[in-house]
């Protein structure tokens, strides 16, 4: 396994920098995609640490171009592509009669057609290697709210659209699955809270120890914890996963 090689998207920070490091022991080289080139840098050291060779590419995969550049300069420096593994994509938490025209654009640009952009160049190359694909989608597919509109709706067409993709690669040799994760504490997460707590009346102290028994959930997740999920549904002993959404939450969502 150990000259595989990797796209991680979003990886300078939280799920995706979590997911590119644990990758890196499994994997030979790792193409490591995000906007921010500085913060990329420090993922890059890394996973040069973990022992894998990293390819940093500060790329805005929003913009069509982008993704057929990604994996022009995959192929160039490491000649094959093993698995593709989306996770970049903020979308606004703002109420559905709140979003703009080009909010709601803007929250599908990146996380659905970025992604979905990536793995249509990468998938030739997929092919070849009987490599995988994940996108990462989020709890909010399957329990959309209001304050999270557009995120549900997101999310809930990436699950669509990695189960097409898995359909196809069943002809085509290609394992596609989704990852939807829950409340994990990222940067991002934070900086949700720091406005959660005045509007609830609570110290950003507060919010933050309240807020995991007011969903249901034991404790927030860590980016670890969702890395490990992806490496498991890389690694062989995940390959029979197939088409699957796969929900790791700590037990917020409690339909079927």
């Amino acid at each position: 396994m150990s000259n595989r090689i990797a796209i991680v998207t979003g990886a300078s920070r939280g799920v995706g920098r979590a997911t590119a490091i644990r990758l890196a022991k499994d994997f030979g080289g790792l193409v490591l995609v995000a906007r921010s080139t500085e913060l990329l840098e420090e993922t890059a050291e890394a996973v040069r640490a973990a022992g894998a060779e990293p390819l940093p590419l500060g790329a805005d995969l929003r913009i069509p171009a982008a993704a057929k550049e990604t994996v022009d300069q995959t192929l160039a420096k490491f000649g094959r592509i093993d698995a593709v593994v989306n996770i970049a994509g903020a979308v606004p938490q703002i109420d559905v009669l709140d979003m703009t025209d080009e909010q709601w654009d803007d929250g599908f640009a990146l996380k659905l057609h970025g992604a979905r952009r990536l793995a249509v160049h990468a998938w030739e190359s997929l092919k070849k290697s009987e490599g995988s694909v994940i996108f990462t989608s989020g709890n909010s597919a399957q329990a959309p709210k209001s304050g999270y509109g557009a995120v549900g709706t997101v999310n809930a067409a990436i699950v669509a659209m990695a189960k097409a993709f898995a359909d196809r690669g069943i002809a085509d040799g290609v394992q596609v699955n989704s990852v939807l994760p829950g409340p994990v504490m990222t940067n991002r997460r934070r900086t949700y809270m720091e406005k959660y707590a005045p509007a609830h009346g609570m110290t950003l102290e507060e919010a933050l120890e309240k807020f995991p028994a007011q969903v249901g959930i034991t404790r927030y997740g860590n980016p670890e914890d969702i890395a490990e999920l992806m490496a498991f549904v890389l690694s062989p002993a995940g390959r029979w996963m197939v088409g699957s959404a796969l929900r790791m939450d700590g037990g917020e969502i409690k339909g079927v």
